[in-house]
């Protein structure tokens, strides 16, 4: 990974953003890239897979907090053909929602994590939101000076189980939404 993506974390905790990472932070480009490649189907699961670490640690800061994995259960059942999209999208802008109720950074960039990965179900441009939302949170959680081990893991996590998916995509099964097997 490059060595640089860390400066561009700290000009953007400088100017107080609530992001840390987009498209433009060099650590990702490689996840990025290999996203874009990916059918709608193959990032849904990816994003299912990563959500449950994301809910596991919102949960043991947060267990109070059942917005987000309402939305995560939801959305599963929208991906499987068993809920209607409006449905689903009240229970994700319900994470989002959960977000703004929490003076904690850390789980508010959680709720968001958990937004934006449920909401690939709808498209898959808003897959990249998890891992942006998600590393700000493990850099809120560890600092700026002791996060880039568990960031860059995190990361190869990411890369490594996006491979599996895609590699096993025809182990999927037909037991998901028709929106999704059309691609």
């Amino acid at each position: 990974m490059k060595t640089d993506w860390m400066e561009s974390i700290r000009e953007k905790d400088r100017r107080k953003n609530q992001i840390l990472f987009d498209r433009d932070t060099p650590c990702l480009t490689e996840l990025l890239a290999e996203m874009e490649k990916q059918s709608r189907l193959t990032l849904v699961r990816w994003v299912f897979d990563a959500m449950t670490t994301t809910l596991e640690m919102l949960h043991t800061r947060w267990p109070e907090e059942t917005r987000p994995q309402e939305a995560f259960s939801r959305c599963w059942d929208w991906a499987k053909g068993n809920l209607r999209m409006p449905e689903a999208k009240r229970a994700i802008l319900a994470a989002h929602a959960a977000a703004k109720d929490t003076q904690d950074p850390v789980c508010a960039a959680l709720c968001h994590a958990i937004g934006q990965g449920c909401s690939t179900v709808h498209t898959g441009r808003h897959a990249p939101g998890l891992p942006f939302y998600e590393l700000t949170a493990l850099v809120r959680l560890y600092g700026l000076d002791a996060c880039r081990e568990v960031v860059e893991e995190r990361i190869s996590r990411y890369q490594e189980r996006l491979h599996f998916f895609a590699a096993h995509e025809q182990d999927a099964g037909e037991d998901w939404a028709p929106f999704l097997l059309r691609e």
